[in-house]
């Protein structure tokens, strides 16, 4: 998600375990017996986070198509997208039935409630707006929603034991509605701006469905390891993010409209997912970029070089 828009590992393992999110194995010598699928037929299901295509100013029917006809599995669409088309007299029925006739599914979906906020007011304001975007994603038969630390004053601190326990009252909210929220890092973020902040506050949530939202781009922008992925597992990894980085602007000044193709950056994509199969992880792979020269593509070829990188990535770290 943008922001702008707005590291002995079996003792370790042992420690996640009592918090539900080790819940994979590290298992070693993990076979695959196609490039797609493991063993077990375990397959990664190939998401188009809607921010990909945002720039061509399509509404939010036009957008499921546009991942239909590349052949993406799912999809995930912004909140800000989906109300703006109920608002004009679009029905969520007709959204339902454009992604069941794609054979798609809704794996996540981002917005921007602040449910993290220190003001009492203001985070129930945020809890009742992450209420109406429960209800519609359910409606489109979604399963998660995002759940980043938006809407954070500049300066303000909230301390990690603050926020773990305002992310249990929205895991309780969305046990109410049948709807997962992911606790999302922002690289950098003062609140929540490392994997190691969003684990923390999903661990000492105490809740059996906390989960990490991951993003590639953010954990490089954030000064994090790639290897903390290997402390979860597939209870903790059900949605990440999926993107590359470039050599230049550095990390420093690096912003979300630099974002590139899996596979045309330097991040290291290939451990990233050999990482998720060690763990026995097989999240959907949600492509999430800002890049205004994909803006500029015909959305149609934007969202299909996107999945083919995806697959090749994912690919090369099968074989």
């Amino acid at each position: 998600m943008s922001t702008e828009s707005l590291s002995p590992l079996s003792d370790r393992r042992t420690f996640l375990a009592g918090s539900g999110l080790a819940l994979g194995s590290l298992a070693t010598g993990l076979s695959t017996t196609a490039q797609d699928s493991d063993s077990a037929g375990r397959k990664f299901k190939f998401s188009l986070n809607m921010s990909t295509i945002r720039g061509q100013e399509l509404d939010a029917a036009a957008e499921i198509e546009v991942a239909g006809k590349a052949g993406y599995d799912a999809i995930e669409p912004w909140f800000r997208k989906l109300n703006e088309y109920l608002e004009k007299g679009g029905k969520v029925e007709d959204l339902k039935k454009r992604i069941d006739d794609h054979g798609l599914t809704v794996e996540s979906a981002i917005g921007f409630a602040k449910w993290v906020v220190n003001d009492p007011a203001e985070r129930a304001a945020g809890l009742e707006e992450a209420k109406r975007d429960m209800d519609l994603i359910a409606r489109l038969g979604g399963k998660r929603i995002a759940a980043p630390p938006a809407g954070v004053p500049a300066g303000e601190m909230i301390s990690l034991d603050d926020a773990a326990d305002r992310y249990r009252a929205l895991l309780e909210l969305g046990d109410e509605m049948g709807v997962i929220p992911q606790v999302e890092m922002w690289g950098g973020n003062p609140t929540i701006g490392t994997v190691e902040k969003a684990l923390y506050v999903a661990i000492k949530s105490g809740h059996p469905k906390a989960c990490f939202l991951g993003d590639v781009y953010h954990t490089y922008k954030g000064g994090c390891g790639f290897e903390s992925l290997l402390l979860m597992g597939p209870g903790a990894l059900q949605n990440y993010h999926m993107n590359d980085y470039p050599a230049d602007p550095p990390r420093e000044t690096i912003k979300d409209a630099d974002r590139v193709f899996p596979g045309d950056g330097i991040a290291p994509v290939t451990q990233v997912i050999q990482n998720f199969i060690a763990v026995g992880a097989y999240p959907s792979l949600s492509l999430e970029l800002f890049n205004p020269t994909y803006w500029a593509m015909p959305a149609d070829e934007c969202a299909k070089i996107g999945l083919e990188k995806m697959k090749e990535a994912v690919a090369k770290a099968m074989a």
